[in-house]
């Protein structure tokens, strides 16, 4: 049986380069897992834009590089495989950016972060009012400037399965990103997380060093499986956060 070529996809230089990641979302989620494509970024000419950019961004989108990467005034070309994850739902002029450990595979199926159902994420964040619609990512972004990223792409069933070397390089993703788009907050989701890649001492809370330039704020897991925490504690750190972000 003939194998096809993969499909080549452009995106083209009219568009900004901070609006190359939901430009990315949307192709992500227009493919089936293991799909393989050539694409080209050839935005608009802008200081911020390199290779590790570039890199950084198809990573973020839930895709894999298979081959060497060939840049040419601007364009850069990639041979990609659309891997089992969740793309970045980000963009500039964020009020808060939430940074989770990785995906898990219900999230990932579903497209929405903290998805499944007992996940205390979404009905927190409704309850605080720093969001109003239940498990839309896009709504959240363009509508209360919220995005959402995640430390590692990889989906898995337990955080134990990542390794520190996964975490330590979707956290060097992580602080570029923060520093390119400059969000005015910075949440991490889990302590677990946070702590194995920036300070294994720290607790919730607001922190005392930034990353990337901007405040960071530490919350629990809002899995259901983390007992420790309550609806209502979720309640009050997001509270927190929509208040401290009013200040800056």
């Amino acid at each position: 049986m003939m194998e096809l070529s993969p499909q080549r996809v452009e995106i083209e230089a009219d568009g900004l380069v901070s609006e190359l990641p939901l430009a990315l979302r949307n192709l992500h989620l227009r493919l089936i897992v293991n799909e393989r494509i050539k694409c080209s970024l050839n935005p608009r000419f802008e200081e911020d834009w390199n290779l590790k950019r570039a890199v950084d961004l198809v990573i973020g989108a839930g895709f894999e590089v298979t081959n060497a990467v060939v840049a040419k005034s601007g364009k850069i070309t990639f041979d990609l495989i659309r891997i089992r994850s969740l793309p970045d739902t980000i963009s500039a002029n964020m009020t808060l950016l939430i940074v989770g450990l990785n995906p898990s595979p219900y999230s990932a199926d579903h497209s929405i972060g903290y998805a499944r159902p007992g996940n205390r994420f979404w009905p927190a964040a409704l309850s605080a009012k720093i969001v109003s619609k239940n498990r839309d990512p896009i709504h959240a972004l363009h509508v209360h400037g919220l995005g959402m990223t995640d430390l590692v792409r990889r989906v898995t069933r337990r955080a134990a399965e990542l390794s520190q070397d996964e975490l330590l390089s979707g956290f060097g993703r992580i602080e570029r990103q923060i520093a390119w788009l400059r969000p005015k907050v910075v949440c991490f989701m889990g302590l677990s997380g946070w702590r194995a890649v920036a300070n294994r001492n720290s607790v919730a809370g607001l922190q005392s060093k930034p990353l990337g330039g901007r405040p960071v704020y530490l919350m629990p897991n809002p899995s259901g499986l983390n007992a420790h925490s309550k609806l209502e504690d979720f309640v009050r750190h997001f509270q927190k956060i929509a208040e401290f972000s009013k200040q800056i």
